[in-house]
């Protein structure tokens, strides 16, 4: 039995370590890194997935300004490479774009394989005119308008927004962590 869930400050070590198994050092020399650093999740949008009271999966979406166009953007996803092909990642992905299109959110952004996103709707056409402040693959970078012809016109820089991670230590850290 898997719990799709928010996810809680007591994950932390356990989100790293499963990150760590799926994408190794090489993560947090991502362009998509750059846009996380410093920031927290969107609120709501960071889910995991329990199986008998262990973190087997996880995802997190960010705010971003997409050209000028309010969006999010996912990543990473990670599903325990022992656990990879049964559905996990597929299961975790509607749930968390449907999270996101209930809260009212209207458009999504990723940088992942192309094939595999598809199933969700995410093309490389509704990308636009947008581009990542930093390298990235053009042909994996993609988009889902949660809400028909949300991101038509983007243009130009995709750019963190949304809440700040607090300094550690402060009063906002401290009610982050509980």
């Amino acid at each position: 039995m898997i719990q799709i869930r928010d996810e809680r400050a007591a994950d932390g070590a356990a989100r790293e370590h499963l990150l760590d198994a799926c994408f190794g050092e090489a993560r947090f020399t991502k362009t998509c890194e750059r846009l996380r650093e410093g920031r927290l999740p969107a609120e709501r949008l960071a889910l995991a997935v329990e199986m008998q009271d262990r973190l087997v999966a996880t995802v997190r979406l960010w705010n971003v300004d997409a050209g000028g166009i309010p969006a999010l953007m996912l990543g990473p996803i990670a599903v325990d490479p022992a656990l990879q092909g049964l559905g996990l990642g597929h299961r975790l992905m509607r749930e968390a774009l449907a999270r996101a299109a209930t809260l009212g959110h209207r458009a999504v952004i990723l940088v992942g394989d192309a094939p595999y996103y598809a199933r969700f709707g995410f093309t490389r056409e509704r990308v636009g005119a947008l581009s990542l402040p930093g390298p990235f693959a053009p042909e994996r970078f993609l988009a889902l308008d949660l809400v028909p012809g949300a991101l038509d016109g983007a243009a130009g820089m995709v750019r963190a927004t949304g809440r700040v991670l607090p300094v550690a230590g402060s009063p906002e850290a401290f009610r982050v962590a509980a």
